[in-house]
């Protein structure tokens, strides 16, 4: 599959706060809260499902992978978003293996299968 993705009875605001605490377990700092909804209606677009994404980094890991490719670049920061759908607040994001797969790396795809453990461990302890 292309992305992990997973269901929480907690508010989309409180997933997100539920995320900041979890991601500075792993280091992981959110770049941007990045609140989708809102920035469609300002732009005149009727878009009510409650949707945020967050742009995720740990500077340490993306020195590391940008060290061995360039081109990793085109995937960071990393994504996950936060959204209601039938009334039901779900947590997901592109599995960094998938994204890295098209690059034929070894190397990055070992890197990136860390990385997408700590994410996802990230993700369950935040539901």
């Amino acid at each position: 599959m292309f992305d992990y993705i997973v269901e929480t009875t907690k508010s989309k605001d409180e997933a997100v706060r539920a995320l900041e605490e979890s991601l500075k377990e792993e280091k992981f700092g959110i770049l941007w809260n990045f609140d989708l909804t809102a920035k469609l209606k300002e732009k005149g677009v009727d878009f009510n499902t409650p949707y945020t994404v967050l742009e995720v980094c740990n500077p340490m890991e993306a020195q590391r992978v940008l060290s061995e490719n360039l081109l990793v670049g085109y995937f960071l920061p990393c994504k996950i978003v936060v959204f209601e759908e039938d009334g039901t607040t779900k947590i997901g994001m592109p599995k960094p293996t998938s994204l890295m797969e098209i690059l034929h790396d070894d190397k990055i795809k070992m890197i990136a299968e860390d990385i997408e453990k700590r994410l996802i461990s990230s993700i369950n302890k935040a539901i």
